[in-house]
């Protein structure tokens, strides 16, 4: 099964689009643009959804949902957010079909023309916050801390399954807040959250940092991301939390009485991540053989393959082991079709990127033992079966570390700090990565540089200490390094 896939070093574009369709998750639609989330792909993104869900709540948000269409007007509200998403908009202008007179299948019923255009939401600011003036009118009524679970539509040209489609799903995080202070402390809070889900449970290495002013959401005061290092040296923005400021409380007229009885405009924050995190994970750690995943969000941890096939005995102690497992919280599956052959069912599962694999035969059972594999290092092992919950449960940690670490190498040995513009443009055609230089601090060079390279400024690292330099383009002074890459 590996030889149907394309090599990384081959065309790695082709090779990230044979993991998506050979692993299963994910398969062209009908409609351009769009993809079908698979149900191997579609447990994934429950795992990843469910896990982000539980760190939100327990940071004292909760769950609603909002409508998927938007009056035109709304968006008309916020000139600098309806600019930002202007070309990415589906229009709803009807809201009735008919039978062709001509008997040709159905037209739009030129009668049924809608009183004012309705958005197919490419995000829902405008909406929630049209809602919140109805919901916020005292300082008790804050914060308000509200997260949906929802897809978009944006009108993409330029698709990848994963990456960019035209319709997605995501998370939108919507908070309301009484001071300036508490809205920049959620929305570093959030991205908290999502450093630490990245991280910890899609073993995947970020920097935090802030956005330029060209890289901002439309709308925003302040645009904070975790940014990613693919396999390929190309950057992906992970995910992003933004300072609204009062932008929207202003445009959508949202006012509270503070405590001191007097009248003020809301401050906001707005924040998400999508699917595309299923995209950065296959980037990250998938191989020439097929799809690598982490533990913690694998959609399958452990399955049992029987070898030649099926039999009573193997059954038995499968089942044995089963259980063992489950008591363990370790999800576990037993490969019960008879109809292929143990080396098919072993490319299967690695294609799958099932982290630990556990071979049984009647040798091995008169042994009371079990060869066990590990997705990540392909090493195998004997182990016995008394007590095999225990090793696996450490093997899974073991795989999950070792993702992360091997991860986190590849963004350190790609991560360069240039001082000439001669330097960035060597190392962007060499090794690309991450490129440590000055800026001056101008669009102007922003632009400028991307013309030249395609390179943009992915963050303003939160860490980054002062540090007076030369801007790598201009030779005008700069004050700290930022972070440049191509990205997808």
């Amino acid at each position: 099964m590996a030889k149907e896939i394309t090599r990384r070093n081959e065309d790695y574009s082709q090779w990230y689009l044979d993991i998506v369709k050979k692993a299963d998750l994910a398969d062209n639609s009908a409609v351009r643009g769009c993809m079908v989330i698979k149900p191997y792909g579609f447990a994934l993104w429950e795992n990843m959804r469910d896990q982000l869900d539980r760190m939100f709540k327990a940071t004292g948000h909760v769950n609603a949902y909002f409508p998927i269409f938007i009056p035109k007007s709304f968006l008309s509200k916020e000139a600098e957010h309806v600019e930002g998403f202007a070309k990415e908009c589906a229009v709803v202008t009807h809201h009735r079909l008919m039978n062709d007179p001509n008997g040709k299948g159905v037209v739009v019923d030129p009668s049924a023309k809608l009183e004012e255009e309705l958005i197919v939401r490419p995000t829902s600011e405008t909406i929630i916050w049209s809602t919140y003036r109805n919901w916020i009118s005292s300082y008790r009524d804050l914060p308000l801390l509200i997260n949906q679970w929802a897809n978009v539509v944006r009108w993409e040209l330029r698709t990848r399954m994963f990456l960019r489609t035209a319709e997605f799903l995501w998370q939108e995080g919507h908070t309301a807040h009484a001071t300036r202070q508490e809205a920049i402390d959620e929305t570093l809070l959030i991205l908290d959250v999502y450093a630490r889900f990245a991280e910890e449970y899609m073993a995947m290495p970020v920097i935090k940092g802030v956005k330029t002013p060209n890289e901002r959401f439309a709308g925003a005061d302040e645009t904070y991301t975790i940014e990613a290092l693919m396999q390929d040296g190309k950057a992906l923005q992970a995910g992003t939390s933004h300072f609204l400021g009062q932008n929207f409380a202003k445009a959508f007229d949202v006012r509270f009485l503070n405590e001191n009885n007097i009248e003020e405009y809301v401050w906001a924050t707005s924040w998400g991540v999508s699917t595309r995190l299923i995209g950065g994970l296959i980037m990250v750690h998938s191989d020439d053989d097929g799809l690598v995943l982490p533990p913690r969000i694998a959609p399958l941890q452990v399955m049992i393959v029987p070898v030649p096939k099926p039999a009573p005995e193997l059954n038995e102690a499968a089942q044995q082991i089963m259980r063992a497992l489950q008591a363990k919280g370790i999800s576990v599956k037993y490969d019960t079709d008879d109809r292929k052959r143990p080396g098919f069912k072993f490319a299967e599962h690695e294609m799958r990127g099932v982290p630990v694999r556990l071979a049984i035969g009647m040798r091995d059972l008169e042994q009371r033992q079990v060869e066990v594999a590990r997705r990540d290092t392909r090493e195998k092992t004997l182990q016995p079966i008394e007590g095999i919950e225990h090793h696996v449960a450490q093997l899974l940690e073991d795989i999950q570390q070792n993702l992360y670490q091997k991860a986190l190498t590849y963004r350190n040995e790609h991560t360069t700090r240039v001082d000439t513009f001669e330097e960035f443009q060597h190392v962007l055609g060499t090794k690309g990565g991450f490129i440590s230089a000055h800026w001056d601090g101008t669009t102007e060079t922003e632009l400028k540089i991307k013309e030249l390279t395609k390179a943009t400024i992915r963050c303003i690292p939160l860490d980054a200490q002062d540090e007076p330099g030369k801007c790598v383009l201009t030779g005008a002074p700069s004050q700290r390094r930022v972070l440049f890459a191509v990205a997808y």
